[in-house]
């Protein structure tokens, strides 16, 4: 019998790395609405009672910026002093100026020609798939997202009282045999106010939270950490400096698999940090839907100006169900993965980057969500010859 444990986190939409992401993704969206082939390369950096927003724009819209931030904070729920930052207070400082021309006539040239628009950077891109869970996602990260998506939920419908919107989760799973088999510790720290008695939180969450959630992955063994240190009444941006990009493995896969670096909000289709992960994904995905594997890592990498990935790699863990190569030459005639075309295929002009902000890219069941299609698994189960 193989034993091990992997653990992952996810963090409520009121963290401060993901107030960044959201306020980012915000503008990247409003921007999009109006001129869909706005470049856009925007950041976010948020501490007490302020929010700075830089970056690089050329676009033939507008976005007031100062609206977008604060109706963000309004949604995710900082309408109130107490939890460090609230949307009608906060200052909101705007530093954003016009795109590179050197980035931007190797993005541009001969786009209009065989789908050869250029990379909008170089760099390596990862997506992963696995036949975990009813997503093809790694279990510990699914399980991790649907604790904070809950926390915000009680929050927000005021089934927890005093809740503040600054929270996070961690999930360790026991793994026999390469199958998760039960979860061995759940985390959460959850913000609060000063008259909420910690006895009370935890039992609530316990009942409220994790048990809905966990079901019979949990029993008696597992190990609860709710607000371990005793006390989390300061969060949000008075707790943390939070800054757009730094949650990327909780963008992803819970540390399963690899990471190339880039992050994701705040960066139109362009950047193949975005465009390029969310392509590899969709391959991936599509592997593990077709049975061709049970578990499925590809890599993409560009560099900057050029349209044709400098390398794709696919790697299966052993668990593939036919030749790899075969794989490798059913997606390299299957998957078009110049930026352009990806752009075209996914619909990535859209104005859909806000609620992928929070929760996570992968793994999530909507409609704007292309990348997790898996409408070319029975293309490629035919290619590769695979009859069941």
């Amino acid at each position: 019998m193989k034993e091990y444990f992997l653990t992952s986190e996810s963090v409520t939409e009121g963290h401060p790395d993901k107030i960044c992401d959201q306020v980012s993704d915000a503008i990247l969206d409003e921007l999009l609405s109006q001129d869909p082939d706005s470049r856009v390369a925007v950041e976010c950096l948020t501490t007490t009672g302020s929010i700075h927003v830089a970056g690089e724009v050329t676009t033939k819209g507008f976005a007031d910026v100062q609206k977008i931030a604060r109706d963000v904070l309004k949604r995710i729920g900082y309408t109130d002093p107490r939890f460090g930052i609230d949307f009608e207070d906060a200052g909101v400082w705007v530093a954003i100026h016009a795109q590179s021309p050197d980035i931007s006539q190797g993005v541009s040239a001969n786009k209009k020609i065989n789908k050869d628009q250029g990379a909008g950077d170089q760099g390596m891109m990862y997506g992963f798939a696995c036949n975990e869970t009813p997503e093809l996602m790694p279990f510990p990260i699914i399980m991790a997202h649907k604790l904070t998506h809950r926390l915000a939920d009680v929050r927000k419908k005021g089934e927890i009282k005093g809740l503040g919107p600054d929270g996070k989760s961690q999930v360790s799973v026991r793994y026999v045999d390469d199958k998760p088999d039960k979860i061995t510790a759940v985390v959460i720290a959850q913000q609060h106010i000063e008259d909420v008695s910690e006895e009370q939180l935890r039992k609530e969450i316990l009942e409220k939270v994790i048990k809905p959630v966990c079901g019979n992955w949990i029993d008696k063994d597992t190990a609860m950490h709710i607000n371990a240190t005793g006390r989390f009444v300061i969060g949000g941006p008075e707790g943390d400096t939070g800054v757009t990009g730094r949650k990327i493995i909780v963008d992803t896969y819970g540390g399963v698999g690899r990471h190339g670096g880039g992050c994701f909000s705040g960066k139109d289709p362009s950047k193949v940090d975005r465009s390029g992960a969310y392509m590899a994904r969709y391959i991936a995905k599509n592997i593990v839907a077709a049975g061709l594997a049970d578990k499925c890592e590809v890599q993409l990498s560009y560099c900057i100006g050029i349209a044709c990935p400098t390398s794709v790699h696919i790697d299966t863990f052993g668990t593939n169900k036919v030749a790899e190569e075969k794989i490798i030459a059913a997606v390299n005639k299957h998957f078009d993965m110049r930026p352009a075309a990806i752009i075209e295929h996914l619909k990535l002009k859209r104005p859909i980057y806000s609620k992928t902000a929070a929760y996570g890219h992968f793994g999530r069941n909507e409609p704007d969500f292309t990348w997790e299609k898996s409408d070319k698994a029975e293309l490629l189960k035919k290619e590769c010859g695979l009859k069941k």
